[in-house]
């Protein structure tokens, strides 16, 4: 039996190209940390006589944009229009990332290309096919802040033009409360639509925005809520402590393979499960849903027919290896495991 059942035709209906015509005609805001991704493929047939670990053999380097630039990637790969607001180096790896955006066809306005701040890069060390270590080249947080470094401005500007803006906040110092204000204050007053995807361990003013998507630890950790993660999600309770925190008009929280939460100011809606028929890699994931997410609420659909649409998006991309995109045509192939 088709554990689907009349869901899959709700769900052929919502990736339809009417879908992907009105996001053709969106812009998209993309705000916070940016970073470039750096995989090194190799193979390891033996341990190195000098210490008791493997020795790589280098095949490739491959370089994707990260963070806050992936998330515009897959906007950008999913058909609209994008612009990134987020400090980078003025160096070689800055250089590279701004090569990639460029070429996809993501905006970035050079004022954010900084001397003085050096490219946050993640390396990734893959032996066939498996990650083996992470290596992370950055600074403290205080670098990487728009608003400290002086961009506040441009970036309220931008979001004046904007049909929703994404917050894409990973912690290394592009959002602050001074930021979230300024944008907050535009984008309310025009009706824009903001989207947010916090950190929580880092305490933000996220009051009033139109939709927080965590994962389920970060619900957890915004929610204040003691949890072995042995019972069972306490949705309830994490809806509405996060409602009265922070009064969010939505929340959705990804759930992993359980699929994803939908609450509406403090209630929870449902749960509708993921749609990953085989997992390779949840590298960029979030950042996928991120995307689809905003961009069908931009487009005027409902809560659930957004999700239903992020989890089509994400489920293409975890079938692939690295930090991944989807495009249309994937979308719209895309059939959900029986």
């Amino acid at each position: 039996m088709n554990r689907w059942g009349p869901s899959s035709i709700f769900l052929k209906m919502m990736v339809q190209a009417a879908l992907f015509e009105k996001i053709k005609t969106k812009k998209i805001l993309v705000v916070g940390d940016v970073v470039l991704d750096h995989y090194i493929w190799g193979d390891a047939t033996r341990i190195s006589p000098e210490a008791p670990v493997p020795v790589v053999g280098v095949d490739r380097d491959t370089f994707v944009a990260g963070a806050a630039a992936n998330v515009a990637m897959n906007l950008r790969s999913l058909g609209s229009q994008v612009e990134l607001c987020g400090l980078m180096g003025n160096d070689a790896d800055g250089q590279r990332l701004a090569g990639l955006m460029t070429q996809f066809g993501v905006s970035y306005d050079p004022r954010f290309l900084v001397n003085a701040v050096p490219t946050i890069v993640k390396t990734r060390v893959l032996v066939r096919g498996q990650q083996l270590c992470r290596l992370d080249r950055e600074c403290k947080p205080a670098t990487y802040s728009i608003e400290e470094q002086g961009h506040l401005q441009a970036v309220v500007e931008k979001v004046q033009q904007a049909d929703a803006v994404i917050i894409s906040d990973y912690a290394k110092g592009a959002v602050t409360n001074g930021l979230l204000a300024e944008i907050k204050a535009v984008a309310q007053k025009k009706g824009i639509l903001i989207a947010v995807d916090p950190k929580p361990k880092r305490p933000l003013d996220y009051e009033g925005v139109d939709i927080l998507k965590p994962n389920k630890p970060e619900s957890i950790e915004m929610a204040g809520i003691v949890w072995d993660g042995h019972a069972a999600y306490p949705a309830r309770g994490v809806c509405h402590a996060i409602y009265e925190k922070f009064r969010c008009k939505n929340l959705v929280v990804t759930l992993g393979g359980d699929g994803m939460l939908l609450s509406h100011q403090g209630n929870v809606l449902k749960t509708i499960p993921a749609y990953g028929r085989e997992v390779f890699d949840v590298s960029g994931a979030g950042d996928t849903s991120m995307a689809a997410l905003t961009l069908a609420l931009a487009c005027g659909e409902s809560l659930e027919q957004a999700a239903h649409f992020a989890n089509t998006a994400s489920g293409v991309v975890v079938g692939k290896v690295g930090t991944a995109l989807a495009t249309p045509e994937e979308v719209l192939n895309y059939h959900p495991k029986s």
